[in-house]
């Protein structure tokens, strides 16, 4: 059985700061050091009659590598390979090798000592380096596993603590560089994950611009529209705007890197906020990673990705009949129309299935007087 966190009731908390936030103790050293005795205990049956390479993930997971090498009974050797997903502590969709395993792993029985595994993307990126490399095989061990941020087909062999979806650091695991040294667990403190931020989706014609303003007045938010956060930073010629500028006039997608880091820069600008609604991203399962990787940086998270949902015959007529007045090209071809309306609904159910298994994807219905259907969203925000 995997173990899961749980702290004292009844117990004072130990907190800590780090740089901004504020983190309270959830794992005690004694019950780290028990979760690496287990992983110790079956990578010693299962390696008795081999020698193999550990290959130990820098920097987050060296405490770790530590505990669990000098308690293995048998030969083996060492190795390191430190690779990097995370642009100070956001998230990026590229995995970048800094530094390769050597020597050769080539035939080689390795064993992966990763700290944490969250989405899955470093270990993505591991596996496809030891196919390279020709190994004989290979299994992974980590300390900490988070299941429900986990989005990948491979399995993780040792599990030492299964943990919910939180933002923990020591033993390895750092906050802008510090916390790593803590031989304790700290998660941050769920005071400061308060803010009520919304994923806010819906069909061309479905009025989810006419909604995102109305509940923005209502719930006192902060509307980001990723459209208009990209026509601001191009037209003032900012770094980033500039930067995406450059993709853009080569016909290229912008990276979700320079996406999120204009983000940041929105809700960097309004840190009183009672909480934003995103409107325009994530459209991917990455992108949507990065959001919570961003958000959490902040001391807070994604609260619901709320879809207004309009059969597709009610929206083709809305939209024809904007086209009378819009001037819009794409509002009046009924057969431009039924594509746009097709491929959000691919996007969508990327990010409805990515929200789902959280327990946050709300359905509503998009049809009806503004005010009827405001009133559907409402009952919804007011439950989270």
């Amino acid at each position: 059985m995997k173990n899961r966190y749980l702290c004292a009731f009844g117990q004072p908390m130990k907190t800590i700061q780090l740089h901004d936030l504020t983190f309270e103790q959830c794992i005690s050293n004694t019950e780290v050091l028990q979760a690496v005795n287990g992983v110790a205990v079956k990578i010693n049956d299962d390696y008795k009659q081999r020698r193999p390479v550990f290959l130990t993930v820098l920097n987050g997971a060296f405490l770790f590598a530590a505990e669990l090498i000098k308690k293995f009974d048998c030969e083996c050797e060492m190795s390191f390979i430190k690779v990097a997903s995370y642009d100070g502590l956001k998230q990026t969709d590229e995995v970048f090798t800094v530094m390769g395993a050597e020597p050769s792993l080539k035939g080689r029985d390795v064993v992966v000592i990763e700290d944490i595994v969250d989405s899955g993307n470093t270990i993505e990126t591991i596996i496809q380096i030891l196919e390279q490399e020709e190994v004989a095989s290979f299994r992974i061990a980590t300390l900490f596993y988070k299941p429900q941020a986990y989005t990948k087909p491979y399995t993780i062999d040792y599990i030492g603590l299964e943990i919910p979806n939180d933002f923990v650091v020591g033993f390895g695991l750092d906050y802008k560089g510090l916390g790593r040294n803590f031989t304790s667990i700290y998660k941050l403190k769920e005071t400061q994950i308060q803010m009520k931020n919304l994923v806010l989706f819906g069909p061309p014609g479905a009025g989810k611009g006419t909604q995102a303003t109305v509940l923005k007045d209502k719930y006192d938010l902060v509307h980001i529209s990723t459209g208009d956060v990209f026509r601001y930073n191009i037209k003032n010629a900012t770094e980033l705007g500039t930067l995406a500028k450059s993709y853009m006039d080569k016909g290229q997608l912008v990276p979700d890197a320079v996406t999120i880091e204009m983000l940041n820069a929105e809700v960097d600008k309004n840190p009183k906020a009672k909480g934003f609604i995103f409107d325009g991203f994530p459209r991917t399962e990455a992108q949507a990673e990065a959001l919570a990787v961003l958000l959490t940086s902040k001391g807070t998270e994604v609260a619901a990705m709320v879809a207004l949902e309009v059969d597709d015959e009610v929206l083709v007529e809305r939209l024809l009949e904007r086209g009378k007045t819009s001037g819009r090209a794409d509002d009046a071809d009924e057969a431009v129309i039924r594509n746009r309306i097709s491929v959000y609904y691919s996007e969508t159910a990327i990010l409805k299935k990515f929200y789902e298994r959280q327990g946050k994807y709300f359905g509503v219905d998009g049809v009806g007087s503004i005010s009827e259907i405001t009133e559907r969203l409402s009952s919804v925000i007011d439950t989270l």
